[in-house]
C-alpha cells in the first residue's frame, strides 16, 4: 500500500524555493513560451515573476505544498481572482523587473485570463506545479486534493491551463471543461470548472 503523500501549507518563507521549482515546472508551458519568447530570457526571469505571483497569491488566498516543495498548488479565495489596484501599483516595480521587454505580451495574456473568468463567485486555482524531477508520484494531485479540501464549501472552482495534456489530470479532481479560447496571437487555452461540494 502506498504511504499517503504529506503536504502542508505555503509560508512567506516557503516563496524562494516555491518561485525557483515553478521556474522549472513552467519553463515549457505554453503561455510564459509567449511572454518570453527567448528560452534563455524565459529561464532567468520566470524565478522572479513567480517569486510575485506567489507572495500575491498567499495574500489573496492560500498555498499548498506537496512532496516538502516538489509540488505546489496556489489558490485565490472568491473575489480575489484579480489583483487590486493598489497591490498591482505596489508590485509594479517588481513586475517591470521581472517582464522587462515582455511586459505587453504579459498584459495581454492576463487580460485574456481575466475576460473568461466566470461571472458568479468561484474558488481559483491559480497555479498548479510539479517539479519536473519529480513528476508521475502523485504529488501534483495531493496538493490539489488539499486545496481542494481548504477551499470555501458551496462555491465552485476555477482554473485555465494552456497544456491540453493536464485536462485529464484536472477532469480526475472533478473539473470539467467549459470553453477553449486563444490569447490574442498567442497560445489557445482551455477554461474548466468544479462544481462547488
Amino acid at each position: 500500500m502506498a504511504r499517503p503523500i504529506a503536504t502542508r501549507s505555503a509560508a512567506h518563507e516557503d516563496r524562494a524555493g516555491i518561485a525557483a521549482m515553478l521556474g522549472r515546472a513552467f519553463a515549457e508551458d505554453p503561455v510564459f513560451a509567449y511572454i518570453f519568447p527567448d528560452k534563455e530570457t524565459r529561464q532567468r526571469q520566470l524565478p522572479r515573476l513567480f517569486a510575485l505571483l506567489v507572495e500575491s497569491d498567499l495574500k489573496g488566498g492560500y498555498g499548498v505544498l506537496a512532496g516538502d516543495g516538489a509540488a505546489v498548488t496556489l489558490w485565490r479565495n472568491p473575489g480575489r481572482a484579480q489583483v487590486g489596484w493598489l497591490e498591482m501599483i505596489a508590485s509594479a516595480p517588481g513586475l517591470v523587473r521581472a517582464l522587462g521587454g515582455s511586459l505587453f505580451r504579459a498584459l495581454r495574456a492576463s487580460g485574456a485570463v481575466e475576460a473568461h473568468f466566470p461571472d458568479e463567485p468561484f474558488h481559483y486555482l491559480h497555479i498548479a506545479g510539479c517539479d519536473p524531477a519529480a513528476q508521475g508520484q502523485g504529488l501534483g494531485g495531493a496538493a490539489i486534493l488539499a486545496g481542494l479540501a481548504a477551499a470555501p464549501q458551496g462555491i465552485g472552482c476555477y482554473l485555465e491551463t494552456a497544456t491540453e495534456s493536464n485536462l485529464g489530470l484536472y477532469q480526475r479532481y472533478g473539473f470539467v471543461v467549459t470553453g477553449s479560447w486563444r490569447v490574442p496571437d498567442g497560445p489557445p487555452l482551455w477554461s474548466m470548472r468544479r462544481a462547488a461540494d
